[in-house]
């Protein structure tokens, strides 16, 4: 009877170890946490640079941390708005101001951590309450980041202006297209309308405008405009630009203006 006792004792000993065992197998080390970091640019002072970094904390808490450097003294109020940089956009989520040391940081908990690193915004950093219409630095988060997939086009000269450049077509994370146009022999002071055309250069008659873009500077002798839709309505991604039927005209004055003073084709032409 005794050896039976100590036979099952033995036994419910082992069996115990061998669960012990066997979860403490199954146990997985802890995941470390979801971290995305996006560029804060330059925009009204010169000198500042900075970052965006979102933290995912929980599946419903995310953590975003601004640094910037070469700030002035003070807070600096910081914003989450919708849409890109260039197109600019109404406030989503107010952040927690950047203070003295150039830092902010702010619990966020009505968007998860995979919602912002795919959202259609971008975060800017203000001098501060009084003088919200500086911004310190600003950068495109979420779908709105550029990728490095990017098609460029000669813009050509037309008879005596002695105006040429390019088109830079850059996609987003979210199939939207970034166009940047850079012209030479530009006047500064002045300001350049800028259309996509149906149809090449070669068109007789000019063919219809289907996208008009935000006008060329000309102290800059650039212009950046978001492209989503065509001015119908209709949505149009990157790839479709990359054989779409078009060229891109650059007016003297107002667009439809017989003075057209740089073009060129792009796409399919």
């Amino acid at each position: 009877m005794t050896k039976k006792r100590n036979f099952i004792s033995v036994f419910t000993m082992l069996f115990v170890g061998m669960i012990l065992i066997f979860s403490g197998s199954c146990k997985s080390d802890p995941i470390a946490p979801n971290t995305t970091t996006y560029s804060l640019k330059v925009k009204d002072v010169l000198g500042i640079l900075g970052t965006a970094t979102f933290t995912q904390t929980s599946s419903t808490v995310t953590t975003i941390d601004i640094m910037i450097t070469g700030a002035t003294v003070g807070t600096h109020p910081a914003q989450l708005c919708r849409n890109s940089v260039v197109e600019g956009g109404i406030v989503v989520l107010i952040l927690n101001p950047v203070d003295a040391s150039g830092k902010s940081s702010t619990t966020i908990t009505n968007m998860t951590y995979n919602e912002l690193i795919a959202y259609d915004g971008f975060i800017k950093v203000m001098k501060s309450e009084n003088e919200a219409d500086v911004i310190l630095a600003q950068g495109d988060i979420g779908g709105n980041v550029i990728t490095t997939t990017n098609k460029s086009f000669t813009m050509s000269m037309i008879d005596v202006y002695g105006v040429s450049g390019t088109a830079l077509f850059e996609k987003r994370l979210n199939g939207n297209t970034l166009l940047t146009i850079t012209l030479i022999g530009v006047l500064v002071g002045d300001t350049y309308p800028a259309s996509i055309n149906l149809g090449s250069i070669a068109s007789i008659g000019g063919g219809p405008v289907v996208k008009t873009l935000v006008s060329v500077n000309g102290t800059t002798g650039k212009s950046y405009t978001n492209i989503r839709t065509l001015n119908s309505g209709i949505a149009i991604t990157y790839d479709n630009w990359l054989v779409y039927d078009g060229y891109i005209n650059i007016y003297q004055s107002t667009v439809l203006s017989d003075v057209i003073i740089c073009h060129g084709n792009i796409g399919s032409n």
